[in-house]
């Protein structure tokens, strides 16, 4: 699932790749899926990017978001999500089933297949309103300057999340754009915080250990080219190894040698080690 490292490692690897580059054609929704989201008709797609070049791709919180422009208009390709996206050079062979499909003057392409669910999306510049895009967008990035002790302190005190524990602080409701079920696990291990616990328990020590951890994880896992769990544009898995993880589960923690637990918890998969992350 694209989540901070991955959608700025996959937007890196777009402007190395496609940046300038003419789009010939696009094939929105061909293959059927119950849950890829499109802005608009997707069938409008073709009409609003053909003849364009490829400006710049940057991430924004969990999404990639690639800007296109002509003489006339700026257009914006949205992907977030579950969107697995593939770079095809001029001889690599097109997957046959696919929710988008970008193809270049040059005959390479940009390939886009929904895993569980994914949004896909084409407006031109200033014609989206989504919300979560929007917040996206005007939230500091953990990784920036502004994300600073203040900026994360303003969000621990405020007083209607005393009661949410750490899991639902951190990664729901765009509370950090980007911060998602899957970077949360290896930020708690090394914060030594279980999921479940609540942000009222904190002590001072440990909201600055969460911090840390934020900005200090996320920063590594760019370094490595994004997690061992997600592939990035050329399919290839990233160079960071998660400690907490559909890779680790069930396995001896590298720190204390207890097993790594998986539980479900607000929807989703928590994981971490009874050892280092106490309740």
């Amino acid at each position: 699932m694209l989540e901070i490292p991955e959608a700025i490692i996959i937007s890196k690897q777009i402007n190395q790749t496609v940046s300038g580059k003419k789009i010939l054609r696009v094939i929105a929704a061909q293959s059927p899926h119950k849950f890829a989201w499109y802005h608009g008709d997707p069938q409008k797609y073709n009409a609003l990017l053909s003849g364009k070049m490829i400006n710049f791709a940057s991430g924004r919180g969990g999404m990639v978001e690639v800007r296109a422009e002509d003489s006339a208009e700026k257009v914006i390709l949205l992907f977030s999500d579950g969107d697995a996206i593939r770079f095809f050079g001029p001889d690599e062979k097109r997957p046959d089933k696919h929710q988008l499909l970008i193809e270049f003057v040059d005959n390479t392409a940009i390939c886009i297949s929904v895993q569980m669910y994914g949004g896909l999306c084409c407006f031109a510049e200033g014609e989206y309103d989504n919300p979560y895009y929007l917040v996206a967008g005007e939230k500091p990035s953990p990784l920036s300057d502004q994300f600073d002790q203040k900026y994360f302190n303003g969000i621990l005190l405020a007083p209607e999340f005393e009661n949410l524990s750490a899991k639902a602080l951190l990664a729901t409701e765009q509370r950090i754009p980007g911060l998602g079920n899957g970077v949360l696990q290896d930020i708690l291990f090394f914060a030594g915080i279980h999921p479940k616990k609540k942000l009222l328990t904190f002590s001072n020590d440990e909201k600055m250990k969460i911090y840390t951890a934020i900005k200090d994880t996320l920063a590594e896992m760019v370094a490595q080219g994004g997690r061992d769990t997600e592939k990035d544009l050329f399919g290839h898995f990233g160079g960071y190894r998660t400690r907490l993880s559909k890779n680790t589960a069930d396995k001896p923690c590298r720190v204390c040698g207890q097993l790594i637990k998986k539980e479900a918890y607000l929807g989703g998969s928590i994981y971490f080690c009874p050892g280092c992350q106490k309740l």
